[in-house]
């Protein structure tokens, strides 16, 4: 019996489903904000907790462990140190702007002291929260669901007035996503929900002219640039920010001389004061950070007050910059704007994140005014039932008495009165008091009231202009309430600034760089050989080389990789055997020129260098990547524009695979590969066919390959008619192939035999290399003999008949690379 229950699953199934499911549940259940009240569910159900507990603003402090207790087990069922962590953030002024609970003990601190225990701490709801949060939940504004075991109801959302996930901002970890929003400053976004509800076609920069950037709790600066506007027009950017510090003057002790110092008021936000201080220190210590004699924390209640002590032959403003320049006194806000919208995570720009809000403000408005609808008409409907009784008391009075019981007195009262079985218990009811005079007048005072507010309500439910009157109003109730100054100032020239202490970090690299480009002929030409010399030279001695024509193989000069002017300056990227990528530092070839391992960083000595080209320009271009498994990969091109003087790993090969070829790739390009016994594939470039990864990833298949065979190396080509490529054996054989002959083939196919191989009685011949067919190549043989042939003059070979026979080889010599020249006219080939 037991057996037949047993059902067999395939375990890559059930692992892909189990994950998904626990992905699924981390993202909307746990780790994400919702974009209309911006609160991740256990925050949302600690505010309600506290709501059901009656811990309003008003009422006593109850220690926290009875609210995290009740959190756990009315509504989530978690851990409770969880909980009682979300619950200290939600308290915690230098973590929040506008904190929505308010507390009474140990909450932790900006040095990130731990908080007290939850038996020790105790809070109630702030008035933000109290009144912007949970004033409507009553008034069926939001729908409830079941608890985790059916036991309790709670809402999925609550019914917030004010948009808290720009206020207090929020930080989470998902599967696959993360969200990082900053705080903002409740005035500027309730000036920009306005300014929307008005004109909703209003433009970004006036948007963003009422919003100008964050305003974060602990006060610092923040830099206006690009971040800002990557930011909020796309939902992702780095937003460069920095503390406050001034020098002044101090007296160190009795019998000292006074002394200049820096003293630091404010830090940036979610910079641990301790921890700053610790590294500053050590810095200090290793001599990285000079003129500093003492470093003093004199903060208090009334702010933060870091004494940074100079020596006495020290310059403050230089230590001033190097304590930006060196520590996290300026660092950079990573924002993600992700949030739950619809069940769905989106990334956010700020003008959608403010609609999504007022859409979700515009419905709980109206679902409110139909609540109030609703009770003032069952109300007046009671009321015109007691006045219909009291317009013929002694009638009713009569029939009440002469009734055996409750329900004769109802009946009697609905038939003779034309009263429905609602107003005639009223009327039962109805205590003696009243029938004094001023009471019956108060009753008819209130039918009036209650028919004009019914009148109210019903204009509005219909009036879509004087409901969003009402909400704009209630806004700046709101605004006028709860409002502050602003706290983060804003410093405008962000981007120079930024680029002067990037600059100022590398000073031997950034510095020396532009020392060298200026020093160069602008006229200078930038020549790298395939025997890896980097060297600048001018137009006439370039041309006595002759290195962009064809030769024989001899023992001439090494052939050129790259020819290209100085001016503009170009960024070139060099692409190793083993994944990794550096650009290369040329400006200094102009003083001393010599081997390409002068002009890249460290650990790249022991890798091979596959390719060197410019970085184009054009951001939508990609940078196609084949490994010797046949893996095929298109990086974004934006990955690797902002290098830095540090290699960098893009793409994690496995064991014993190696990158074979690197190029540039553009949209609906042609992509075609070859391998060592002749056959190519031509593969068309787009998101279907060969998508865009990252990093880390390694591609999928391109060529199914047979036992023994190898790919050699790809090319992209653009689908146009003149298009061709060029093959090489090692024995000399050359095969120069239309490209639109080529048939298109999907991922996984054979292709197609693009060279024909007949094995000689010496040796097998096999392809050896790859190039474009419409420019000058170079050649290197296994006797380090170099020539150069126009492969653009080639005769075109189809695979039927014999190959080109272009060069002499000696005896025992061959083939062994192909080295296209790269100039201004051919530099994304």
């Amino acid at each position: 019996m037991a057996e037949e229950r047993l059902q067999p699953i395939a375990l890559h199934q059930e692992m892909q489903r189990s994950y998904l499911e626990y992905a699924m549940s981390v993202i909307v259940g746990r780790a994400l904000p919702d974009a209309r009240d911006g609160l991740k569910p256990v925050q949302r159900r600690i505010l309600f907790a506290m709501h059901e507990l009656g811990l309003t603003p008003d009422r006593p402090y109850r220690k926290c462990a009875r609210v995290v207790g009740d959190v756990l087990g009315k509504y989530h069922p978690h851990g409770d140190q969880a909980v009682y962590d979300a619950l200290v953030r939600l308290v915690q002024n230098f973590s929040s702007r506008f904190p929505v609970l308010d507390g009474h003990g140990n909450f932790g601190s900006v040095d990130d002291d731990p908080p007290a225990a939850m038996r020790y701490t105790e809070t109630r709801l702030a008035s933000i929260a109290h009144m912007a949060l949970l004033d409507e939940i009553g008034e069926e504004t939001v729908d409830f669901t079941a608890n985790f075991d059916g036991s309790q109801q709670e809402p999925s959302v609550l019914p917030a007035q004010l948009p808290f996930l720009l206020l207090n901002g929020c930080s989470g970890i998902a599967v696959g996503m993360a969200t990082s929003i900053p705080p903002h400053n409740l005035g500027e976004v309730v000036d920009g929900l306005i300014a929307l509800i008005r004109k909703p076609d209003l433009s970004d920069d006036k948007l963003l002219g009422l919003i100008p950037g964050p305003d974060f709790p602990t006060g610092g600066e923040i830099l206006l640039g690009t971040g800002i506007h990557e930011t909020y027009l796309k939902g992702r950017g780095s937003i460069p920010m920095r503390g406050v510090a001034h020098v002044e003057e101090i007296q160190p002790g009795k019998g000292r001389h006074r002394r200049s110092a820096v003293v630091v008021t404010e830090l940036p936000y979610q910079l641990s004061k301790a921890g700053w201080i610790e590294k500053l220190a050590d810095l200090v210590n290793n001599g990285k950070i000079g003129g500093i004699a003492d470093i003093r924390d004199e903060s208090d209640r009334e702010g933060m007050r870091i004494v940074v002590e100079l020596r006495r032959d020290a310059n403050p403003e230089n230590v001033l910059g190097d304590l930006h320049r060196r520590t996290s006194l300026q660092s950079n806000f990573g924002a993600i704007l992700l949030a739950l919208v619809n069940g769905q995570p989106q990334q956010l720009s700020l003008r959608k994140l403010l609609q999504t809000f007022l859409e979700y403000r515009e419905l709980t408005v109206i679902r409110r005014t139909n609540h109030a609808l609703e009770k003032t008409k069952a109300r007046l409907e009671v009321v015109e039932g007691l006045i219909t009784a009291l317009n013929a008391l002694q009638a009713v009075i009569a029939m009440i008495q002469e009734a055996a019981d409750a329900a004769a007195a109802r009946a009697r009262l609905m038939v003779q009165l034309d009263l429905n079985e609602k107003q005639a218990d009223a009327v039962l009811a109805m205590p003696l008091r009243r029938l004094t005079s001023l009471e019956q007048s108060s009753l008819r005072q209130e039918a009036k009231e209650l028919q004009e507010k019914q009148e109210q309500l019903q204009f509005l439910l219909e009036n879509r202009e004087s409901m969003l009157e009402v909400l704009i109003q209630e806004l700046r109730q709101l605004k006028k309430r709860f409002n502050n100054p602003r706290r983060t100032r804003l410093v405008e020239g962000g981007d120079d600034l930024v680029a002067e202490r990037a600059a100022n970090q590398r000073p031997n690299a950034e510095v020396q760089r532009q020392q060298a480009l200026s020093a160069l002929p602008s006229d200078g030409r930038i020549l790298i050989q395939q025997d890896s010399q980097v060297k600048v030279m001018s137009p006439q001695i370039l041309g006595r080389l002759h290195l962009n024509e064809a030769c024989k193989l001899s023992d001439g000069p090494s052939p050129a990789r790259l020819i290209l002017p100085i001016e503009p300056a170009p960024r070139l990227l060099a692409v190793t055997n083993n994944g990794r990528v550096a650009l290369v530092r040329w400006e200094f070839a102009g003083q001393q020129p010599g081997s390409l391992e002068r002009f890249l960083p460290g650990g790249l000595e022991k890798e091979t260098l596959i390719n060197i080209f410019p970085l184009p320009v054009d951001q939508n271009l990609s940078l196609g990547l084949l490994s010797s498994d046949g893996r095929f990969k298109r990086l974004p091109i934006e990955e690797v524009m902002e290098l830095s003087g540090r290699a960098a790993t893009i793409v994690k090969l496995k064991d014993g695979v190696i990158l074979k070829s690197a190029f540039i790739c553009k949209a609906n390009d042609d992509v075609i590969l070859a391998s060592n016994i002749g056959r190519v594939i031509r593969i068309n470039v787009n998101n279907d066919s060969m998508p865009l990864m990252g990093k880390l990833a390694q591609g999928p298949m391109t060529m199914r390959l047979l036992p023994e065979e190898m790919v050699v190396g790809a090319v992209s080509c653009p689908p146009n008619c003149e298009s061709t490529v060029l093959l090489a054996t090692r024995l000399g054989k050359f095969a120069k192939i239309l490209v639109s002959s080529i048939r298109i083939c999907q991922r996984g196919d054979l292709g197609e035999i693009g060279l024909t191989i007949k094995d000689s009685s010496r040796d097998q011949d096999r392809v050896v290399d790859i190039c474009n067919g419409n420019r000058l190549v170079g050649l290197v043989s296994s006797q380090g003999r170099h020539g150069r042939i126009e492969a653009g003059k080639l005769e075109l070979t189809i695979p039927i008949k014999p190959s080109l026979n272009i060069v002499e080889l000696k005896d025992n010599e061959e083939i062994q690379k192909l080295v296209p020249l790269i100039t201004t006219n051919n530099t994304l080939d």
